[in-house]
C-alpha cells in the first residue's frame, strides 16, 4: 500500500539539512567579508570596497542566524535570495570597472548564480512545507544484517518488536493495522508517550510512520530495506526526526535518547543485528545495588508468537 506521507518525511528532512546548510555557509560568509573584506575584495576581483564588503557581510550574518534560529526559515531564505540579487548586481557593476579582475568577477558570478539556484528551490519548498522544523533533531544510520528483506520486514512491521533493541523505548502497543501507542524513557524516570500511525509502507521494502496529534513529542520516522550486494543479507537504513519543544521540557528531551543521539541508534542497530544473527542479545540494566543484569529472549520464540 502506498501513500504519500512517508516519502513527505524524507523530503521533509531532505529540505531541512538544505536549508540548514544555507545557514552556516551565509554565517561563514558573512564572517570572512567582515573580518577579511580586503582580501575577500582582491579574491574575487571587485578591488578595494571594505565598507560595502562588510556591510554585506553584516546581512550574510542576519540571514544565517534567522535561518538557523527559526523554526520555519523561509522568510530568511527568501531575503538570501533578495541578496544574491543584488550580489549579482554589484558583481556586474564592478565587471564594467577598468580596475576590476573581470576574468575572477565571471567566476564569482557564476558561483552566486548557482547558490542563488539553491536559495531560490530551498525557499519554494519551504515556504510550501510549513511543518519543516530545522531545530528538530534528525537521525540517520543504516547497518548490513544477515536476513532477507521479507524477514526484517515483518519483523519490524510488529512495532512491539522494537523495545527489543531499541534502549530508549519502554514498550510499543499494537492498537490496530495502522496504528500503535508508543512509551519512551523521559527524563526523572519519567515516561513519554504517543500514538503513532503508519503513513507509508511498501511490503518487504520500507515502512514511514508519525505521530498522531497530541504527542508529548512530535516526532516520525522510516526504516529502509534493501538487498545488499554480494548476497550479504540486506541493509537496513533508519531515519528518525524528532520534534523537541522549546524551555527545560525541550532541553531534557532532546536527551532522550543519551548525549549523542546518533550513536545511540547505531548501538540498537548494532543490537537488533545480535538478535536476528543470533538469536538473542544480552542488554544490560543498572540496578540499585549497583550490580548489572543480562537479559535476552530468544528470536524463535518471538517467530512461534507470531511476531
Amino acid at each position: 500500500m502506498t501513500q504519500k506521507g512517508g516519502d513527505g518525511f524524507v523530503g521533509r528532512v531532505q529540505e531541512e539539512q538544505r536549508a540548514r546548510g544555507l545557514g552556516w555557509f551565509s554565517l561563514g560568509l558573512g564572517l570572512a567579508q567582515i573580518l577579511a573584506p580586503r582580501s575577500l575584495g582582491r579574491t574575487i576581483g571587485v578591488g578595494n570596497h571594505p565598507t560595502i564588503m562588510r556591510l554585506i557581510g553584516l546581512r550574510e550574518l542576519a540571514c544565517g542566524v534567522g535561518i538557523l534560529t527559526q523554526r520555519n526559515p523561509s522568510g530568511w531564505l527568501w531575503a538570501r535570495v533578495v541578496g544574491d540579487i543584488m550580489d549579482v548586481a554589484l558583481l556586474g557593476v564592478a565587471f564594467s570597472s577598468e580596475e576590476s579582475k573581470r576574468s575572477r568577477i565571471a567566476l564569482a558570478t557564476a558561483a552566486v548564480a548557482g547558490v542563488t539556484r539553491m536559495d531560490l528551490n530551498c525557499s519554494e519548498q519551504l515556504s510550501q512545507n510549513p511543518g519543516a522544523n530545522l531545530r528538530a533533531i534528525h537521525i540517520t544510520r543504516a547497518i548490513t544484517i544477515n536476513r532477507s528483506p521479507e524477514e526484517l520486514f515483518k519483523f519490524w512491521r510488529n512495532f512491539e518488536n522494537l523495545p527489543q533493541f531499541m534502549n530508549h523505548l519502554r514498550s510499543v502497543e499494537v492498537k490496530s493495522e495502522k496504528r500503535s501507542h508508543w512509551v519512551a524513557k523521559g527524563p526523572a524516570k519519567t515516561s513519554i508517550e504517543w500514538d503513532a500511525e503508519i503513513v507509508n509502507e511498501h511490503p518487504n521494502e520500507m515502512i514511514a510512520w508519525q505521530s498522531c496529534e497530541g504527542a508529548d513529542v512530535q516526532n516520525a520516522g522510516s526504516v529502509r530495506f534493501t538487498p545488499a550486494t554480494g548476497g550479504r543479507g540486506t541493509v537496513v537504513k533508519v531515519e528518525l526526526k524528532y520534534e523537541t519543544p522549546a524551555g527545560v521540557l525541550g532541553a531534557t528531551v532532546a536527551r532522550l535518547f543519551g548525549e549523542a543521539p546518533e550513536k545511540q541508534i547505531a548501538i540498537d542497530l548494532g543490537r537488533l543485528k545480535q538478535f536476528l544473527e543470533t538469536g538473542e542479545v544480552a542488554r544490560t540494566e543498572g540496578q540499585s545495588a549497583g550490580r548489572r543484569k543480562s537479559t535476552s529472549r530468544k528470536y524463535d520464540d518471538l517467530v512461534r508468537s507470531g511476531a
